[in-house]
């Protein structure tokens, strides 16, 4: 059988990696993951913002309420009234001046979101008192819900 026809050629592959190109796969994969990483993390925290904003609104439209009921919001941020101070797990509230004829309501971050505080007051002024650095400077007159300081 020395017919060329049916010679079977023998077909020889490398197996494996070079060193080289597992560094440059690893390389690639630790860049990729250097920049995913705390965009991913600034993206989980933005999404836990509109928890304290969306309470603080509700919570201003319930101390108005109180209010027509009363005459006055002494008395409102307890529970047991129509205004009873909201509860989370990223953010705690506190009625931080409540008076006859004013009131301002506050959410302090904790835990992953410790660094945020925003307020609202009986005038629906709506102040960001305190962000995380590289979230902007404070005290803004709304409320920061993006990173770089954007209301």
């Amino acid at each position: 059988m020395n017919n060329p026809i049916f010679r079977i050629r023998r077909l020889t592959f490398n197996a494996g990696f070079t060193l080289i190109e597992l560094m440059v796969t690893v390389s690639i994969i630790a860049i990729l993951a250097a920049i995913a990483v705390p965009s991913y993390h600034n993206y989980v925290i933005s999404g836990k913002i509109p928890q304290a904003t969306s309470n603080l609104a509700s919570m201003r439209v319930k101390l108005e309420q109180f209010y027509q009921d009363k005459a006055k919001y002494t008395g409102a941020c307890v529970a047991g009234t129509v205004a009873p101070l909201p509860t989370s797990d990223n953010f705690t509230y506190a009625c931080t001046t409540l008076t006859d004829t004013t009131f301002t309501v506050t959410a302090t971050g904790t835990g992953p979101m410790s660094g945020f505080t925003y307020t609202i007051d009986q005038a629906n002024n709506k102040t960001t008192t305190a962000v995380p650095s590289g979230w902007g400077t404070a005290p803004v007159s709304c409320w920061v819900v993006k990173k770089g300081g954007g209301c």
